[in-house]
């Protein structure tokens, strides 16, 4: 087998060398020599990315630890010719920059997430990932004088190669962070928009892999670290030194893939020695792009809870006497599917005492937004005319349901207490991550009121029946308010920022984060 190129993918197989065709892919689809991603890809690209910046603004104004700190930290490595970290023009040293921007955007763990699900090519390993890694290509293009439109076809060479690792290769399954695909990525793209060639890449891959593998101790605990948000940033400041090295002429390990000692062939058998675990197939032109696949957050919460909220939305749209008299709540069920049970029904979630711990707790997440909808529904401010949009709009949660008094709230807290949260078994577990299979029960005044099982809830790549626009619309605007005195001009040049000129990309962050006062 060899690498092969089509109208529309190129595809590496496992008995060749995919480091060095990862570079190649990407030196090709940069250069312009491959390469014509439908609109479609680009409209969705800009969006996620739109998302992402509100997200790390937001949390800078609201003066969260591990983007400030990063932040201020950056700023302490001027360069001549470099990078801007946002709400500043001052060029800094590029990886500085990246990993600070990079922190900010996933601080909420509010952007965009993908499953590593392609059942067309069979490749289902389901691992995730999240829209963490745009500065890298905003980076770049400000180093290298490019204009918007090159750093947006960027974006999109970076989410197609950590999501379609995702698709083949489960990094959860063995304890090691998802962000390993990001950084990988990170790496391809970085190199390639700044003139790498192949070979480099392929040496920067390797020393990543070689060096940097991160463990998901990151994630573990009762009570999470900053770790956890900065994770994709530190790899991906790791990353970018790798390839800063091989372009100055660092020899990494070559062909990683295919290396007996590192994780894939460590982890998962192959059918010779001299194959990796799997193929790997990279669009560059079409509709058929990873990004395609991906998910938004509408408003803050674990992706995993998104079929709960969708389930406890749909039972109030059509049952609003149940926020009448919330008092005769008697029991919430709540029935997921493997991972999220273990990962955000983890007994030690039912308490949590920090944000990142609340906003991976099922039990939390899900009365936090029933409170909401109570508390609306009692002040007259809950429309009913406008289906489970308006409900997703009104009771959109913000940074502020995760402070330190709403997760002390004792109606929230009640709320909790009333919660069950059961693994659903085969019949869920065969679902994922095809969809978001749960379901929630409401017994109320001796009622049951069932969701029955939700697949596909707003936001979800797969749902067809949401406003995306007009709910994002909202998120943008509430995060955009923390963020900024007018959000609307710096909204609007973040989702034209396939039209930037060069001067337009070198300024992009030049506007004023406004300082709301330490959130924590």
């Amino acid at each position: 087998m060899t690498t092969t190129t089509s109208t529309s993918s190129v595809t590496l197989s496992r008995d060749t060398n995919q480091a060095l065709g990862i570079g190649k892919f990407a030196c090709d689809f940069l250069s312009g020599s491959i390469g014509e991603p439908s609109q479609a890809v680009l409209d969705r690209t800009v969006l996620f990315y739109t998302d992402s910046m509100l997200c790390g603004m937001s949390a800078l104004a609201l003066g969260t630890n591990a983007p400030t700190l990063l932040r201020n930290e950056a700023l302490t490595y001027p360069a001549n010719t470099g990078a801007t970290v946002l709400g500043s023009t001052t060029p800094v040293v590029p990886e500085k920059a990246i990993v600070a921007n990079s922190s900010a955007v996933r601080e909420w763990d509010s952007n965009g997430t993908n499953f590593g699900y392609n059942p067309a090519l069979g490749h289902t390993a389901g691992e995730f990932g999240h829209n963490d890694f745009y500065p890298v290509a905003i980076a770049a293009a400000q180093l290298g004088g490019k204009d918007g439109a090159f750093a947006l076809r960027g974006m999109v060479c970076l989410d197609e190669i950590r999501g379609r690792l995702a698709e083949v290769f489960s990094l959860k399954s063995y304890k090691i962070d998802h962000v390993v695909h990001g950084a990988i990525g990170s790496a391809a793209t970085y190199g390639a928009m700044l003139g790498a060639t192949p070979e480099q890449i392929e040496h920067a891959i390797g020393m990543f892999v070689a060096h940097y593998i991160p463990w998901r101790a990151i994630r573990a605990g009762k009570q999470l670290s900053d770790s956890k948000g900065a994770s994709a940033a530190i790899s991906t400041e790791a990353a970018v030194l790798c390839m800063k090295r091989a372009m100055a002429g660092f020899i990494g390990p070559k062909d990683i893939f295919r290396n007996p000692e590192a994780i894939w062939r460590q982890f998962e058998p192959t059918r010779s020695d001299d194959e990796s675990p799997f193929d790997l197939v990279l669009s560059h032109s079409g509709d058929d792009f990873a990004v395609m696949g991906m998910h938004f957050k509408l408003g803050l919460y674990e992706h995993q809870s998104a079929g709960a909220l969708q389930g406890l939305i749909d039972l109030i749209a059509e049952n609003p006497a149940i926020l009448q008299q919330p008092e005769k709540i008697e029991t919430i069920k709540i029935v997921a599917y493997e991972p999220a049970f273990g990962i955000i029904g983890d007994p030690a979630k039912r308490d949590p005492r920090t944000r990142q711990s609340a906003d991976h707790s099922m039990v939390y997440i899900v009365s936090t937004k029933l409170r909401k909808a109570v508390e609306a529904a009692k002040a007259g401010q809950l429309q009913t005319d406008g289906g489970t949009d308006a409900f997703w709009k009104t009771l959109m949660l913000s940074p502020y349901d995760y402070g330190p008094d709403a997760i002390m709230h004792p109606e929230t807290r009640a709320l909790m207490e009333k919660i069950t949260f059961v693994h659903g078994g085969q019949e869920y577990d065969e679902k994922y991550p095809d969809g978001i299979p749960t379901s929630i029960v409401i017994t109320a005044d001796g009622k049951d009121y069932d969701s029955g099982m939700v697949m596909y809830p707003a936001g979800h790549a797969r749902n067809s029946t949401a406003d995306l626009h007009g709910i994002l619309e909202t998120k943008f605007k509430l995060l955009g308010e923390l963020a900024l005195e007018s959000p609307i001009p710096v909204i609007n040049r973040f989702n034209e920022i396939g039209n930037a000129g060069a001067d337009e990309l070198r300024s992009l962050h030049d506007f004023q984060i406004v300082d709301r006062g330490a959130f924590e």
